[in-house]
């Protein structure tokens, strides 16, 4: 698992390989990723949109951006915390994603709130030691 804290907000990300659903001989790479966001801070705050900028293993770089997460733009007061599902494609056996949240509070700021870097690895990478 991946965390990290930002402005009393923690992400934490569980990245899955999905073997069912890839196709290896068709560079076709696909996982799943399990994100919680919990609000440890004293002030109500609401997601409005997500960044991501997701690398695949030839250094490849997709940017995703777009309003909420899942559909959805959470609201989380002073200890709740949200938790969703969503998944990425990767023509590569590996890659990794980093991003942020755009948050907004009720008093109006707004501010970023960092995703972990998170690695995605699947069975089908060759492990070299150096």
């Amino acid at each position: 698992m991946y965390h990290t804290t930002t402005h009393n907000i923690s992400v934490t990300v569980q990245p899955i390989y999905l073997d069912e659903q890839s196709s290896p001989d068709e560079n076709y790479f696909v996982w799943a990723y399990n994100v919680k966001i919990e609000n440890s801070g004293s002030n109500t705050v609401q997601l409005r949109s997500r960044y991501w900028k997701i690398t695949d293993a030839r250094g490849r770089v997709q940017e995703v951006r777009g309003p909420g997460v899942v559909g959805e733009q959470p609201v989380l007061g002073p200890g709740d915390s949200f938790e969703y599902t969503s998944g990425t494609p990767l023509p590569t056996p590996s890659g990794f994603m980093v991003g942020t949240y755009q948050m907004v509070s009720e008093s109006g700021e707004q501010f970023d709130v960092a995703i972990p870097a998170f690695s995605l690895d699947s069975p089908h990478e060759a492990r070299r030691v150096n």
